[in-house]
C-alpha cells in the first residue's frame, strides 16, 4: 500500500515572519514540483501555499523520505532547518487524508467557512498535473477532497454568511473607524482579496475607493465595477494624502509601502490617522510603520481575533462538517485496501481463463 504523507506550517504552527520565509511562488511551486518529479524516492507529490500555509502532500516511493522533503523545504527555501522544523506538522496516511479533507473544506481555515481555500487547492492541483508530479493515487486524493469540500458547503451552514480574510479586514476597518461612510480607502493590488474587500467595503458605503495596481488595466476594471478610482501603482505614495485606509494584498516580494515613504505622506496629510491593513504574505507593509505617530499596521495574525468568533458562532456546523470528513476519510480507506485486492482479483479472473480455456479445448477435442 502507498503512503500518504503531508508536511507543513499553518498559521496555528507558525508566525507570519516564518509563513512568509516558507511561503512557495507560483514559479518557485513549479520549480519545486520540477525536482521532486525527478527524484527515485518520492512517486507523486503536490506544492501548496498560501498567505496562511505552505503545505508538501507526496507520495514515498520508498520509506517515508520525511527528512528529505524536509531538507528540500530548507534547501528550496535558503532557510536552516532548525528554524522552522519545530513548527511543521507531519501527518501519514488516514492523518494526512483527514487534513486534506479539512484544509479543502475550509475547516482549518483562519476563518472557517471561507470560500477561497478551495480554489487555491484546485489551482495547485492544477500546477501539479501540468508538472506530471500527481498521479494515480493523488489524483483520486485530490479529486474526493473537492467533492468533500462541496458536499460539506451544501449539507452544512459552515459557508453562511461566508466570509474571509477580506471580510475580516473590514471587521477591523469598522471597529477602528465606527463610521466608515465617512472614510476613503485604498486598496493595494487589484486579485480576488482585493475584490472581495470591496465587496464588503460598499455594503459599510464606505466614502471612497481608489485601487492601485501594477497592471493599471486591472486597477481600472475593478475600480470601474465599483465606482471607484484607479491610480497607477507609482503614484500609492502620493495617494496616502487623500485616503484613511489602505488594505494591501498584493503578490510582492518586497514592501511596496516602507516606514519613509509613510514618514513623508503623513505631512502631507496634517498627520491625520492612517490605517494600514497587510493581508498579504509575505508582508506588503513595513511593520516599521507602527513606530510613526498616528500610523497604525495590522498584519494578518493581528485578524485572529476577528476570526476566533466567527469560528464560535460555526461551532455546531463544523461538528456535522467533522463528521462528514471522517465518513470521507473511512471510504477513501476502503478504496486504497481495494486497490491491493485488485492484482490478486485479476490473478484469479486469469486462472480462471486459463481453467476454462484448457476444459473448452477437452470437450472440443473429445
Amino acid at each position: 500500500m502507498s503512503t500518504i504523507i503531508l508536511i507543513g506550517a499553518n498559521h496555528k504552527t507558525a508566525p507570519v515572519e516564518l509563513r512568509e520565509k516558507l511561503s512557495f511562488s507560483s514559479e518557485e511551486t513549479r520549480a519545486a514540483l520540477k525536482i521532486l518529479v525527478n527524484d527515485s524516492d518520492i512517486r507523486e507529490s503536490l506544492v501548496f501555499s498560501t498567505c496562511n500555509r505552505t503545505e508538501i502532500l507526496y507520495i514515498p516511493e520508498t520509506g517515508d523520505q520525511v527528512e528529505k522533503i524536509i531538507t528540500f523545504i530548507a534547501e528550496h527555501k535558503q532557510i536552516d532547518i532548525r528554524e522552522f522544523k519545530e513548527n511543521l506538522y507531519i501527518y501519514k496516511d488516514d492523518d494526512a487524508i483527514r487534513h486534506l479533507f479539512r484544509v479543502s473544506a475550509s475547516l482549518d481555515s483562519m476563518v472557517v467557512g471561507e470560500p477561497q481555500i478551495l480554489g487555491q487547492i484546485k489551482s495547485a492541483y492544477r500546477t501539479a498535473v501540468a508538472e506530471k508530479a500527481s498521479g494515480v493515487m493523488l489524483n483520486r486524493l485530490m479529486h474526493k477532497s473537492f467533492s468533500v469540500a462541496k458536499k460539506i458547503r451544501k449539507e452544512t451552514g459552515i459557508g453562511d454568511n461566508a466570509v474571509s480574510i477580506s471580510y475580516a479586514a473590514i471587521e477591523l476597518a469598522h471597529k477602528i473607524f465606527s463610521n466608515l461612510a465617512e472614510k476613503s480607502v485604498m486598496l493595494l493590488g487589484a486579485g480576488e482579496m482585493a475584490e472581495l474587500a470591496v465587496e464588503h467595503l460598499i455594503s459599510h458605503k464606505v466614502k471612497k475607493i481608489v485601487v492601485a495596481n501594477r497592471t493599471f488595466k486591472n486597477a481600472v476594471d475593478l475600480a470601474g465595477r465599483f465606482n471607484g478610482q484607479a491610480v497607477k501603482f507609482e503614484e500609492r505614495v502620493q495617494a496616502l494624502a487623500d485616503v484613511d485606509i489602505i488594505i494591501s494584498s498584493t503578490g510582492a516580494a518586497e514592501y511596496v509601502l516602507t516606514r519613509d515613504q509613510v514618514k513623508a505622506a503623513m505631512k502631507l496629510r496634517n498627520h491625520h490617522t492612517l490605517f494600514f491593513i497587510d493581508i498579504a504574505v509575505p508582508r506588503d507593509i513595513d511593520p516599521k510603520i507602527n513606530s510613526i505617530s498616528n500610523a497604525y499596521v495590522y498584519d494578518i495574525d493581528d485578524l485572529k481575533n476577528i476570526v476566533e468568533s466567527n469560528i464560535e458562532q460555526r461551532g455546531k456546523e463544523t461538528v456535522k462538517a467533522e463528521r462528514l470528513v471522517e465518513a470521507a476519510v473511512v471510504k477513501f480507506r476502503q478504496w486504497i485496501e481495494g486497490l491491493a485486492v485488485v492484482p490478486t482479483i485479476k490473478a484469479l479472473n486469469d486462472k480462471m481463463a486459463s481453467i476454462v480455456d484448457i476444459e473448452c479445448k477437452k470437450t472440443l477435442s473429445s
